[in-house]
């Protein structure tokens, strides 16, 4: 026989659908609950890292106008009566804290109190606690998927292969057509836990260090607003 006829008629024997729907309908159930565990964790971890690069922006412009304003020269009571009856957050929630507990103080007492300072500050960290934690929320979920996505990948991978095993022993074959489908739904799983995984882990990272930087600032000025109406009490006094 011409070996061109062998080609030719041995190519349809080998020739497999590989398309992606295919792999995920023609694997085993247990590859199949990896994919779309991995699928349904990389489709989560994109809505939040939209979420939160939606919030860090905003909470940048709210800053940078609340900033722009506190040190404009106004006075804190007129910033307060401003701010005080709306939702205030990041470094207005601090600011509104701190002027409530220090109203709130001085108003049942004209006189220097012993201990406002100290409550102040009690305030100012708790408020700041509190906006770290809005800024942090469901972060875990992306270092989780980071870290885990890609050895739930290998299980699916390594299912995969055993599958792929199987399959030549049941055919008694090493045959491209017996190899292939178990090989690919092997390297779909892996692929898919990278995909959950590294945008995972770069968001991860970068909203990381970005919380970190805010929080600096709201310390910077949570010293400067103390140290602010540390200086009142003392002219009060």
């Amino acid at each position: 026989m011409n070996p061109a006829e062998i080609t030719t008629t041995a190519a349809p024997a080998i020739k497999a659908d590989l398309s992606i729907l295919s792999l995920f309908l023609e694997a085993h159930i247990v590859v199949q609950i990896v994919m779309l565990g991995l699928l349904l964790a990389s489709v989560w971890s994109w809505a939040i890292i939209a979420e939160k690069m939606l919030l860090l922006a905003r909470t940048r412009r709210e800053t940078d106008s609340f900033e722009q304003v506190f040190w404009s020269g106004q006075s804190l009571e007129e910033l307060y009566q401003t701010i005080g009856p709306r939702p205030a957050r990041s470094m207005a929630a601090l600011f509104v804290a701190a002027m409530r507990e220090w109203k709130r103080s001085v108003e049942s007492s004209p006189k220097p109190l012993a201990g406002l300072q100290m409550r102040v500050e009690k305030v100012l960290d708790v408020a700041l606690s509190r906006e770290i934690d809005r800024l942090e929320r469901r972060l875990l979920f992306l270092a989780t998927v980071g870290s885990t996505a890609p050895f739930i990948g290998l299980f699916g991978t390594v299912w995969g292969i055993m599958n792929s095993f199987q399959a030549i022993a049941a055919a008694k074959s090493t045959n491209l057509s017996v190899v292939a489908p178990g090989i690919a739904e092997a390297l779909f799983a892996t692929a898919l836990g990278l995909l959950a995984a590294i945008p995972a882990v770069i968001f991860y990272n970068k909203f990381t260090h970005e919380v970190s930087r805010h929080a600096q600032r709201l310390e910077s000025f949570a010293d400067e607003f103390s140290a602010i109406l540390s200086r009142q009490m003392d002219a009060r006094s």
